[in-house]
């Protein structure tokens, strides 16, 4: 897997390169807008962590340019400012995920493995789980073809994705709702939100006739098996 990293900040790029290196990351490192879109143009990476607030441009513009040139890099935005606005900005624009300065390396490595599986499942363009058949980019699955392809809102559709593409693992409820919802789970009073959720895809996976259930794990969370 490989990163571009994209932070003028002298001893905190330092860090986040040591960290790659620990971690058995192939990176790149840049310090400014230029040197880093010069190499998005000619690189493809898994994740690009990206500091906002570039000595030679915003790191806004380069997510922006980044997306109106069609890459699929993931990106995971690195800033001291820890506004709504500035999120829901960077989110808008495309990023994958908003992490707030200062940081811990963990959360930052749980948060890039995160987003390069997401990538790794969206790259199948046929996807087949008992009688489901999945086609990600599209956003449909349907039972045995996709001819008739069932409902789902996107919040259901990426959550049943997640249960799928893990169904060796039992997943916790924190797991899911912070892949579903990211950093705004941690204002929820309650996984009350998850549990509808999950009723719901329950719900519509046996009135298609989807030969599946999501079971839940006491005390653990869930996991999909085939029928």
């Amino acid at each position: 897997m490989k990163l571009l990293i994209v932070e003028d900040e002298p001893q905190l790029l330092k860090s986040l390169e040591d960290f790659a290196s620990k971690e058995g990351y192939m990176y790149d490192s840049s310090v400014g807008f230029r040197s880093a879109a010069e190499r998005i143009a000619l690189y493809d990476y898994d994740c690009i962590v990206l500091d906002i607030n570039l000595p030679d441009g915003n790191g806004f513009d380069l997510l922006e340019a980044l997306y109106e040139e069609g890459k699929t890099d993931g990106v995971i935005i690195l800033s001291a400012r820890d506004s709504l606005d500035d999120k829901l900005k960077g989110l808008g624009l495309g990023a994958d995920d908003y992490l707030t300065k200062p940081f811990y390396f963990s959360e930052l490595n749980a948060r890039i493995k995160a987003i390069i599986r997401r990538k790794q499942f969206k790259t199948n363009k046929i996807v087949h789980f008992s009688n489901l058949v999945f086609e990600p980019d599209q956003h449909l699955i349907g039972v045995g073809n996709l001819d008739n392809p069932i409902s789902f809102t996107k919040k259901e559709f990426a959550l049943l994705s997640y249960l799928i593409n893990n169904h060796k693992r039992v997943l916790s409820k924190v797991s899911l709702a912070e892949y579903i919802w990211g950093d705004y789970v941690d204002d929820a009073q309650s996984f009350d939100f998850l549990f509808s959720q999950i009723r719901n895809l329950k719900r519509k996976l046996k009135e298609a006739g989807a030969l599946v259930e999501i079971s839940n794990i006491y005390g653990i969370g869930y996991q999909i098996k085939a029928l």
